[in-house]
């Protein structure tokens, strides 16, 4: 009996033993645990705050602008104006004009991808285009760009690039832009519309204008030029086949309006524009937009992305809210065309 007891003493002795064992493993588990969940939320923070731009982080931002005119340079400004607002002289910017060449847009946005730039800004169509193809990492904004679907071959496009673009859109209301020609030249009756076939935005618009005139009972024809080479020619043919033009947002147009206006207005050939520069060339009225606020729009999506406020996979491009009908009084006057009140005149 002593013998029982002995050898029971002995097995509860080893399995108290095993029990403490077991519970101080618990206890070392459970506290490798919660080091690990304070490890893991200490590496999180350092995460997170190493996202966002520090109050000393310096930011190279490069700038591709198509050409040089009145509303492309407005946008570059507006853009760059916010930047320097938020950052001061903690942002740098390599600004270069590709001259009207979506050639040297290439070679300028592949200098951009080369030296990792911050960001692009890729300041029309082409530049956008361009940028596209030299770099998937970066993030690229695109401004002065009509339909990013159309400019990226994207389609069903929803409002979201994806990947590493975003930007804004200077399309204002295509049928609205159709109507003032009803508003303004109700004799008119047969359209030309003249832009650069090499533009793509130019081709979309062209086209969207042409099924609205067409629906209000214009006949419509277009005119295209390859490069402003053949601009005079090819305005001289749509002005004697027709009684009015109109003219997109188109890049190649806006840098020839005085080779434009001085075919079109001898002629007594009124047009109506998808842009306000365009307008104060060779137009008689737009449907104008801001592209200084289009580009300062761009320019707060380039802060949010600098300093780690917003995925630009997940921004949608963004449209301007407010277009303006507006009026060119010197070629208006010069062809006798009467304008409603609601129209404003663009200074001079």
């Amino acid at each position: 009996m002593a013998k029982m007891r002995k050898l029971f003493s002995a097995a509860m002795a080893a399995v108290m033993a095993m029990s403490l064992t077991a519970c101080g493993s618990s206890a070392q588990s459970a506290g490798t645990a919660q080091a690990s969940s304070a490890e893991a939320a200490s590496s999180s923070e350092s995460a997170g705050s190493s996202s966002a731009a520090s109050s000393d982080q310096k930011f190279t931002v490069g700038i591709c602008q198509l050409v040089q005119h009145e509303a492309l340079d407005a946008a570059t400004k507006g853009f760059k104006d916010v930047l320097t607002e938020t950052y001061g002289d903690r942002v740098t910017f390599d600004e270069q004009n590709a001259s009207g060449d979506p050639a040297t847009c290439s070679t300028i946005v592949n200098t951009f991808a080369s030296n990792g730039v911050d960001l692009i800004l890729a300041n029309a169509t082409p530049s956008l285009q361009a940028a596209a193809s030299a770099t998937s990492d970066i993030p690229i904004l695109g401004t002065a760009v009509t339909e990013y679907g159309e400019a990226l071959g994207i389609d069903g496009f929803d409002g979201t690039v994806g990947k590493n673009i975003s930007g804004t859109s200077d399309l204002a209301p295509l049928d609205q832009q159709a109507a003032m020609f009803d508003e303004l030249l109700p004799d008119a009756k047969k359209i030309g519309i003249l832009y650069c076939s090499a533009e793509h935005n130019s081709v979309y618009q062209g086209q969207k204008v042409k099924e609205a005139l067409e629906e209000s009972g214009h006949t419509v024809q277009i005119y295209t030029f390859a490069d402003s080479n053949d601009v005079a020619q090819v305005t001289q043919t749509a002005c004697g086949e027709n009684d009015a033009l109109y003219i997109p947002t188109d890049n190649t147009a806006a840098s020839c309006t005085g080779a434009i206006n001085n075919v079109a207005q001898p002629a007594g050939i009124p047009i109506i524009t998808g842009e306000e520069g365009l307008a104060k060339g060779c137009g008689i009225a737009t449907l104008s937009i801001s592209y200084y606020e289009l580009g300062r729009t761009t320019g707060e999506m380039a802060v949010k992305i600098l300093n780690g406020e917003a995925d630009i996979k997940e921004m949608p491009v963004e449209y301007y809210a407010n277009p303006v009908k507006k009026y060119n009084k010197t070629i208006c006057d010069a062809l006798g065309v009467t304008v409603p009140d609601e129209y404003e005149a663009i200074e001079e």
